[in-house]
């Protein structure tokens, strides 16, 4: 079921950077050695190393007696808690492919996906985000529907209500003899919307997501004694390294919640002693915004790892000053993996002004217009390294459009190394807005709105215009509800020296800015209410 070429894999063997241990494989080892430590403080309750083991363990055992056969994808649909790494570490055993749905999918999205994979049936529980589960499953055109919950620490699983076995753990342990997925076989399909079109899967073997977790524990410098928190929706990369991998490979006990909420977070935060967070920049800044924020012991907090759209560098040094914590970040994507890093020991310029220094594995190029490598750009980024996927599940178009002929994967964003090596992200070759025959980069714009004093969060995106194509429009969050005219936004962008050509032409404030199922701000959305 490999994914890669052998020449890549015995690459990555030889180099260090892949190995030969499974997720399954570090989770039966901390339920070995450290059984009673905690694996999740989670909504279902906290769930130990062996408990977190044996529960995964049972499940694969009833995915194998309702008669599924490895290599056949089983979409999950859950929101965050222990439950959805419980459902994902099951099907690893039972050698079955996870596709990770997004907790806020829609029908449509979910419809597509089940077609696109094949999948068997849809996992979910009875009722998912105050919906009966079995109406989605009917609307999707799921072709099986099997519900699913953790009740004190036990899986229980049922088909239409009514229960199905699920075995005690040496029976399990005797159904899954010979099944388990390899290191380097397709686990997981993640979705990833990309610009446009309906939503692609993005193919995760083990050793990819396991790359991250050595990466993050040299930029971090992990101690042994560090708790995690993972904010993000799990399905997708960044939750998958940060909450289904690193503490696994570490042993680390890590803090989920529901659904992301601020509120909720903060508590977390102080309730657990947290000292590593992970959360995508919308959520670090609505963390930021929270009205309790000034109010919270977050003193226990050491690194944010953060990423997955712009980190505005102002919001960043404001979290550091108010936490006493390093902002850090990977800059990757789903099918890219991990292509540059900041670290603790950077100086607070290269941290907060930087994507930081490429990881030398993954042979970071900057392509020219033509194609080109160029030395320090600008250009686009590629790589071809262990982080990489390799590529979209059955969409071969999307994939001669990812990758080169050469094997290179290209990123679709702009950047150039700085005197010092570090990369800085420009733009995106497919995030400009086009007016009146000029480029103008909306990361660029959204720096600088970012910068006005009331503005908390900012999101920029083009507005049709008949004449000169498109218009330049900015929607904002204002700190504690203070408005902010388009007159005085553009006082402060001539005192700060902006160029006119980055000053938006339209100002919408909102309460909050819509996030797409990733937790990163949707912008079709935005573009809709225009």
């Amino acid at each position: 079921m490999s994914e890669f070429s052998a020449t890549t894999i015995e690459r990555y063997y030889a180099d260090g950077s892949w190995d030969a241990d499974t997720i399954s494989d570090l989770v039966a080892r901390n339920a070995a050695t450290t059984p009673d430590a905690v694996a999740f403080h989670a909504p279902e309750g906290t769930l130990t190393w062996q408990g977190y083991d044996a529960a995964a363990t049972r499940l694969a055992g009833a995915y194998v007696l309702a008669g599924w056969t490895p290599g056949q994808p089983v979409a999950v649909l859950l929101t965050g808690g222990a439950l959805t790494h419980v459902a994902y570490l099951a099907a690893q055993r039972a050698g079955l492919v996870t596709v990770g749905l997004g907790p806020r999918a829609g029908d449509a999205e979910i419809g597509h996906l089940l077609r696109h994979t094949g999948a068997v049936a849809l996992v979910s529980r009875a009722t998912h985000r105050g919906r009966p589960a079995a109406e989605i499953a009917r609307s999707t055109g799921a072709p099986a529907h099997l519900e699913v919950d953790l009740v004190d620490g036990v899986p229980v699983l049922s088909r239409a209500g009514v229960p199905l076995p699920v075995p005690e753990v040496p029976a399990a342990v005797e159904l899954l003899a010979g099944r388990g997925l390899g290191p380097d076989d397709l686990f997981f399909l993640n979705s990833t919307s990309g610009t446009t079109g309906r939503p692609k899967c993005v193919r995760q073997s083990m050793n990819v997501r396991k790359y991250f977790a050595a990466l993050a524990a040299d930029a971090g410098a992990f101690g042994p004694d560090e708790v995690v928190l993972s904010a993000l929706p799990a399905p997708y990369a960044f939750g998958l390294w940060s909450a289904h991998v690193v503490p696994a490979r570490y042993g680390f006990p890590t803090v989920l919640t529901a659904e992301f909420d601020p509120g909720a977070t903060l508590d977390a935060i102080e309730r657990h002693r947290v000292t590593v967070l992970a959360a995508v920049t919308s959520q670090f800044i609505m963390l930021l915004n929270h009205g309790s924020f000034a109010r919270r012991d977050l003193g226990s907090l050491r690194v944010l790892f953060t990423g997955g759209e712009r980190v505005p560098a102002h919001r960043a040094a404001e979290f550091e000053e108010r936490t006493g914590c390093r902002v850090l970040q990977f800059y990757g994507s789903n099918e890219a993996g991990p292509i540059s890093v900041t670290r603790v020991d950077d100086s607070p310029a290269a941290r907060l002004g930087t994507a930081g220094r490429p990881v030398p594995a993954m042979r970071l190029r900057l392509l020219g217009p033509d194609g080109d490598q160029v030395s320090d750009g600008p250009g686009q980024v590629a790589v071809n390294g262990p982080g990489c996927s390799s590529g979209y599940f059955r969409d071969e178009e999307a994939n001669r459009l990812l990758f080169r002929p050469d094997g290179w994967l290209r990123t679709g964003d702009l950047g150039r190394l700085d005197d010092d090596g570090y990369l800085l992200v420009t733009g995106r070759t497919a995030d400009f807005i086009i007016r009146g025959g000029h480029n103008v980069s909306a990361p660029m714009v959204e720096e600088a709105v970012g910068g006005h004093p009331r503005v908390a969060q900012v999101a920029v995106v083009g507005v049709p215009d008949e004449v000169l194509g498109e218009r330049v429009c900015a929607f904002v969050v204002t700190r504690e509800g203070g408005g902010l005219t388009l007159d005085e936004l553009r006082v402060h962008l001539d005192a700060t020296g902006v160029s006119k050509v980055n000053w938006p032409e339209r100002l919408v404030e909102l309460a909050s800015l819509p996030l797409g199922t990733g937790g990163k701000v949707d912008k079709a959305a935005l573009r809709a209410l225009l």
